[in-house]
């Protein structure tokens, strides 16, 4: 819908004698001028409670006091606008905030492009075709640096003092430290919270998997207010469930079912993988435990001469993969399988996948973060039949929910 009609249109090019390309965006730079310091003149109207000189619904000891000059970048360029004050100060302007030069938007684009895996360069580029502006490489790592208050601030925020489930696991870079190339675990904790919803509740970039450094996650969690979860779903990673039992010890600990089954198939040849499926498809889909003890033994006995490797690893994982069988198929198709947290990692991958090297942690700590920001946005739906799940959890884990 256009804001003026044809004729108003071409009285506004007449009256300004626009004649070129450059006349337009010449008026165009001076009319958006107007309107900003009219949209400001409008704010401190709202501030004061009355307009300019309508002294008789006046009903505060404040008043205008002048202008200040400020001058500003806008996407028309830089520009000199005359900002209204107010005699006792307390006039703070939303449109063009104090401190604030930049109101172009070229930052949050830069933050955008950035949060989308473009490299710094590439973001160089992009915004040169799209403002004109040359930027150096420098200066986008510097105006990305401005989210790091956010992303602490994010990763120490309060979480929910019980959580259904939470998905752990983590993902590897690689990190320049003094010259160094070193590998780095991105750690990351995902719950599903008594409202069926996903959330990303940290990342933590470290060096190697211990017992220690989870239980150090396991405690922050703690700390921001997390005072039980029903059910950890892990995918054996190490000294976690070590962790869980000293941090959270009413909670249940649950084997990832597929990368189990995946520890399992790299012992068998090819030619047998197939059957060897078949059959363990008996055992994961038995109807409780007891059966599925029953069918692991019957692969046993057919396979375990073979495959010994294969078995053992059923055996002893026992303790962490029979808690599955206890739940519905409603809960079973929850903790079944981590691609929760795996499907986050794709898109981690996504994102970083023009980054071999990172810089520093923090730099890989920040587009995490932004990539974790756009997931937040698609996940609005919480986990279907959550009703069913919820009201089976309540059973299982009588008192705590």
């Amino acid at each position: 819908m256009s804001l003026l009609s044809k004729a108003q249109l071409k009285e506004f090019i007449k009256e300004n004698n626009i004649t070129s390309v450059a006349g337009i965006q010449s008026t165009l730079k001076e009319l958006f001028k107007d309107v900003l310091e009219e949209m400001l003149q409008a704010e401190l109207d709202t501030t004061l409670g009355y307009e300019k000189y309508d002294v008789k619904n006046k009903q505060t000891d404040n008043s205008r006091n002048g202008f200040s000059k400020k001058t500003i970048k806008t996407e028309f360029g830089e520009m000199e606008i005359d900002v209204p004050r107010d005699r006792n100060g307390e006039f703070e302007p939303k449109i063009v905030p104090k401190n604030k030069t930049d109101i172009s938007g070229i930052e949050d684009k830069i933050i955008s492009l950035y949060a989308r895996g473009m490299s710094t360069r590439d973001i160089q580029d992009q915004i040169k075709d799209l403002y004109g502006i040359d930027i150096s490489p420098e200066l986008v790592s510097k105006i990305t640096d401005r989210i790091i208050p956010e992303v602490k601030e994010w990763q120490s925020r309060p979480l929910e003092k019980i959580y259904s489930f939470i998905f752990m696991d983590a993902i590897h870079y690689k990190v320049r430290e003094e010259g160094r190339i070193l590998n780095r675990a991105a750690y990351v904790v995902l719950g599903v919270n008594i409202e069926g919803y996903k959330e990303v509740l940290g990342i933590w970039i470290g060096e190697n998997e211990s017992s220690r450094f989870w239980l150090g996650v396991l405690n922050d969690l703690k700390g921001r207010g997390v005072e039980d979860v029903l059910v950890f779903c892990v995918d054996g990673l190490t000294g976690m469930k070590e962790a869980i039992q000293a941090a959270y010890p009413k909670s249940e600990i649950q084997r990832c079912i597929i990368h189990q089954l995946r520890n399992s198939f790299k012992y068998v040849s090819y030619k047998h993988l197939k059957e060897f499926t078949k059959d363990f498809k008996n055992v994961y889909n038995a109807l409780n435990e007891e059966v599925a003890k029953e069918k692991l033994k019957e692969v046993e006995q057919k396979w375990g001469s073979q495959y010994p490797y294969a078995i053992k690893s059923w055996e002893n994982n026992w303790d962490v993969i029979s808690p599955f069988f206890k739940f519905p198929d409603e809960i079973r198709k929850i903790m079944y399988t981590t691609n929760i947290i795996e499907s986050l990692h794709r898109q981690f991958r996504k994102v970083t996948k023009t980054k071999t090297i990172f810089p520093t942690d923090l730099s890989l700590e920040k587009m995490l973060y932004l990539s974790v920001k756009n997931i937040d946005k698609k996940w609005t739906q919480r986990y279907r039949n959550w009703d069913m799940v919820i009201n089976q959890l309540m059973i299982i884990y009588p008192g705590r929910i």
